[in-house]
């Protein structure tokens, strides 16, 4: 079994940074891909990024150029760095391990942590 717990959420304003990490422990997810998800209130948890297990990572097109993901296996930690950021990236965020299917889809991944509110003021 597998916890995540999301850190590093928190106010700023639009143009500002945030980087989010993402640790785990139980066992180690050097060899995992792992997803980070956004949600909104009374919308879909939305795609964000999801880092794979060589430090590649596939991005949605909201964030593409403003957020990098990365890795510290030695940390048991992902990270998301996320710069420029936009009043529309206020959101909850979430990471998950994937467990394979579509990447982009909520469903493909497992051990979601509680999340990490994100709020950018204009």
């Amino acid at each position: 079994q597998v916890q995540l717990v999301e850190s590093g959420g928190g106010l700023v304003q639009a143009g500002g940074s945030l980087r989010l990490s993402c640790t785990a422990s139980g066992r180690t997810i050097s060899s995992s891909a792992v997803g980070w998800f956004r949600q909104t209130p009374g919308k879909e948890r939305e795609f964000v990024t999801a880092i794979y297990w060589n430090g590649g990572a596939t991005y949605v097109d909201a964030v593409k150029g403003r957020f990098t993901g990365s890795r510290d296996n030695a940390k048991n930690t992902v990270y998301l760095y996320m710069n420029s950021l936009k009043p529309e990236d206020t959101a909850v965020y979430f990471c998950a391990v994937y467990r394979g299917g579509m990447v982009p889809d909520s469903k493909s991944y497992e051990y979601w942590g509680p999340g990490a509110q994100v709020t950018v003021s204009s």
